[in-house]
């Protein structure tokens, strides 16, 4: 099956009693067993439920991997990946990363022994950055709030030359956009918060790999922190898979027309999008993504003004997130990176000015029109 099919169809509905075409939620805490010593697949939800099993199911055949796991927030699902690491082991991140997981780096790190160091540009990592101490490579591409690109085979084969597994955050392109497993990548995270649950209504994150012991570690990590996704957040993610691919089509659409009006337009300095760094990125996201995703980031030329702009905008919603059916405008300095330090923000070049615009399922001709008449009501 094409992707468009697989996530309305990949769930049969031989798989429940009933071949109800959706799969039944089940809400038990807990399952009667048959007898001493011999014990039913399920016998408590921490451990493991019908419901999210039949979407994990379901989201491995999307993302093309041997196992998925579903948890309580992209937060959880990183959270996860990371206690596979040790005491003094090392992690390399791409500098401008979502400030979520930086602060998780930055604040838990230290006390597990664990340290990591913040890389400017992937695409130049050399063996000799890569000391005895790295044990993971985590990237996401592209980037959060930048969208730098990174050469993902590139760094797997390098990684993988010295023992190093490499975890790609694929929050922003989806698998219907990016399949990073397929370029070797050890392990992909997402908060399907965003684009898989489609309508910001749900928290939700997602471990994919095809790394058995990875696997046997994660389902271990899941049940013992007990972040594992509820049956009726499930619920949710199996509804909202399904108009992914429309969703994704549509909200590219949009961007690709906002792209346009924007870079033409005198109150907008830069417009950054996957590929719009260099012709090398943009040869690299062509290669390894099917779009540029439906997230990009603007400032505003001299003499216009970031905050009336965004208090005159009337269909993009100011607010953090991204991925749902609404177009939403934050402002990542102060709103999604805020526990980056203000030194650190202006070196990786997340200025107070940079504005990150999430683009929705609207008319496009609607958004460019909003956008319009906010650029002409913010010229000074």
């Amino acid at each position: 099956m094409k992707i468009d099919t697989l996530v309305v169809k990949g769930i049969e509905s031989h798989d429940n009693p009933h071949k109800a075409v959706i799969p039944p939620i089940y809400l038990a805490s807990t399952y009667i067993q048959d007898e001493l010593g011999n014990f039913r697949e399920y016998a408590y939800q921490r451990g493991g439920n019908p419901t999210r099993a039949a979407f994990e199911k379901l989201f491995a055949q999307v993302e093309g991997s041997k196992y998925a796991y579903a948890f309580a927030s992209g937060m959880a699902a990183t959270t996860a990946v990371f206690n596979l690491l040790k005491t003094g082991d090392k992690v390399l991140l791409n500098n401008n990363v979502y400030g979520g997981t930086y602060r998780y780096v930055s604040g838990i790190f230290q006390n597990q022994g664990i340290s990591y160091e913040m890389v400017d540009d992937f695409n130049a990592l050399t063996e000799a950055d890569l000391d005895d101490k790295v044990r993971f490579i985590f990237i996401e591409t592209p980037s959060n709030p930048l969208l730098r690109v990174t050469d993902l085979e590139r760094v797997v084969r390098l990684a993988h030359s010295k023992g190093i597994k490499v975890i790609a955050d694929n929050t922003f392109m989806t698998p219907y956009c990016q399949k990073c497993l397929n370029f070797g990548v050890d392990i992909v995270v997402y908060s399907a918060t965003k684009y898989i649950g489609g309508h910001a209504d749900v928290l939700a994150g997602l471990v994919a790999t095809n790394d058995d012991a990875v696997a046997e570690r994660i389902k271990f990590i899941q049940k013992t922190l007990g972040a594992m996704l509820s049956p009726f957040d499930t619920y949710s993610l199996i509804r909202g898979i399904k108009t992914l691919s429309v969703r994704m089509d549509r909200q590219m659409d949009n961007t690709h027309a906002i792209i346009d009006f924007l870079e033409s337009h005198e109150g907008v300095k830069t417009v950054h999008y996957a590929g719009s760094h260099s012709r090398e990125e943009k040869a690299v996201h062509s290669k390894q993504a099917k779009d540029i995703g439906a997230v990009i980031s603007i400032e505003l030329a001299d003499g216009y003004d970031e905050t009336a702009f965004v208090k005159g905008l009337k269909f993009f919603d100011l607010a953090v997130s991204l991925g749902g059916v609404e177009s939403l405008i934050c402002q990542p300095a102060f709103m999604t990176h805020e526990s980056y330090p203000a030194q650190l923000r202006a070196q990786i070049g997340i200025n107070d000015g940079l504005l990150r615009l999430a683009v929705g399922i609207e008319n496009k001709d609607d958004l460019i029109a909003d956008l319009a008449g906010a650029l002409k009501g913010a010229k000074k």
